[in-house]
């Protein structure tokens, strides 16, 4: 099976995005974005699903976040479009329910090509850190655009507002795993990692 990589920069007036992917990796991450916030997400994101990402981005900080947020979920997003292909070999559906201490939160995916998100979580802080929790929307807009999913994505029930957003972020990671590594078994997995 050929390695299913991709390497994407993307440089606009606001953002200049380097990503690398392997979707076939062990979860190691290099990501620095300017938002301390934002690289823990995605530094769980990566851990969790597997999926090793570098990602650079500078951006328009000095504005706000909003293009540096958005352009990362852009680029991830084509980054794991390009490595997937054809998206052969790969289980459309999938949904996972992540449990976060007090938080649950359910997301559903559908590697259809056609993308789309319905986002059902709300916050009641403005920030988290240094970030804007309304700008969690816009990242998971773009990622779901560009990748070519169907993304739902459903705070159920929860208080804290840093388990609500970590929820979503590792919500995404098992369900990327399963279902864009569906050829893969625990067995194959193993043996992989063990001869690396």
């Amino acid at each position: 099976m050929s390695k299913r990589t991709a390497k994407i920069q993307r440089d606009t007036k606001e953002t200049q995005i380097s990503c690398e992917v392997n979707i076939d990796g062990i979860g190691e991450s290099e990501i620095e974005t300017g938002i301390g916030f934002l690289d823990h997400m995605l530094d769980s994101f990566s851990r969790h699903s597997l999926i090793d990402l570098k990602l650079n981005a500078k951006g328009d900080l000095h504005v706000d976040q909003h293009h540096t947020v958005e352009d990362t979920g852009i680029v991830i997003g084509l980054a794991i479009a390009d490595a997937l292909g054809d998206f052969s070999g790969i289980k459309r559906f999938g949904n996972v329910h992540m449990p976060m201490d007090e938080t649950l939160t359910r997301v559903s995916i559908d590697v259809s090509k056609r993308p789309h998100l319905e986002w059902s979580v709300k916050f009641s802080k403005p920030l988290l850190g240094e970030m804007d929790t309304e700008l969690f929307h816009e990242w998971f807009a773009a990622f779901a655009q560009n990748l070519g999913a169907t993304l739902h994505v459903e705070n159920i029930y929860g208080e804290n507002n840093h388990h609500i957003a970590e929820s979503c972020f590792k919500g995404l990671a098992p369900v990327s795993y399963t279902h864009l590594r569906a050829h893969e078994t625990v067995l194959d997995l193993v043996c992989r990692l063990l001869l690396e």
